[in-house]
């Protein structure tokens, strides 16, 4: 069966993305943990999570995939903004132990003219003092589109950061179909030599989550657009390569096209027309 959602709004808490995801016939979504343009935080619901996870248990939602906020930046040049990047992901983390099938993506950073090996020392030593032998809860680096002075547009740059990590158990990659074909990684016509090449570097078994997204750029342009899905210049045939992949199809996939919900429950629809029972 085919793993696929969208990003939803978490303002009406965890239950109502559940019984959202489900009225669109998601059974994985993505949300911000806070907000995304800044930081500010909901009070902890413990009661609204207990409903929600008893809920997602009765209707098969698989893995759902939290968002940092965009403010993150754990290699950034200035010490405030690490230890906000530093406080954000501690707390979000202990947030999420409470929430069933959980996973928690962001994106490496930038190192605004630091230099790139800096960035992924400034990013591991994050992680470093973050992690905690524990947790549940899956810490994944996001592939990026390699735009401006960001981290992660190579896969070299994320295997970096994971050999730098001391709790291997506890870190992943969720890779983005518009960022890595952005970044210069031609998955619409060579997706096989692009994950043999992720296997060498990172290895398949580091890939937990998909960002399933078109692109609204031509290949390598290192801009990071996304369009919906057959939109763009990656395609329908190249998305649906995909999903359907033997090393890929097990996996979550999560929509982040420029959509309202109606669209990304036709979305929804079309990916699983396409996808392939085994």
């Amino acid at each position: 069966m085919l793993k696929i959602g969208c990003h939803l709004s978490s303002s009406g808490g965890y239950l109502a993305m559940g019984k959202t995801a489900v009225s669109i016939d998601a059974n994985v979504f993505q949300f911000f943990t806070r907000n995304p343009r800044g930081g500010a935080v909901k009070p902890l619901n413990l009661e609204d999570i207990k409903a929600y996870n008893a809920f997602a248990e009765e209707n098969g939602i698989a893995e759902v995939l939290a968002h940092a906020p965009y403010t993150l930046n754990a290699c950034s040049d200035k010490a405030h903004l690490r230890r906000f990047a530093r406080d954000t992901m501690a707390d979000d983390i202990s947030r999420l132990e409470n929430v069933r099938s959980a996973m928690y993506n962001f994106h490496p950073g930038s190192h605004v003219g630091q230099g790139v090996e800096a960035g992924i020392d400034m990013i591991a030593a994050m992680l470093n003092d973050v992690l905690f032998p524990e947790q549940k809860t899956l810490i994944l680096l996001e592939t990026m589109a390699g735009k401006g002075s960001e981290v992660g547009g190579r896969f070299e740059e994320l295997r970096a950061i994971i050999d730098k990590v001391m709790l291997q158990d506890k870190i992943g990659v969720c890779l983005d179909t518009c960022h890595v074909y952005d970044a210069g990684y031609d998955i619409a016509g060579d997706l096989d030599g692009v994950l043999a090449e992720f296997d060498r570097i990172v290895g398949l078994e580091r890939l937990h989550a998909i960002h399933i997204n078109d692109s609204k750029n031509p290949f390598g342009s290192r801009k990071d657009r996304h369009e919906t899905i057959g939109n763009g210049s990656l395609g329908l045939e190249a998305l649906k390569t995909v999903i359907n992949h033997p090393r890929l199809r097990h996996l979550p996939f999560y929509l982040e096209t420029p959509n309202e919900l109606e669209g990304y429950k036709q979305e929804i629809a079309l990916l699983r027309s396409i996808y392939e029972a085994e």
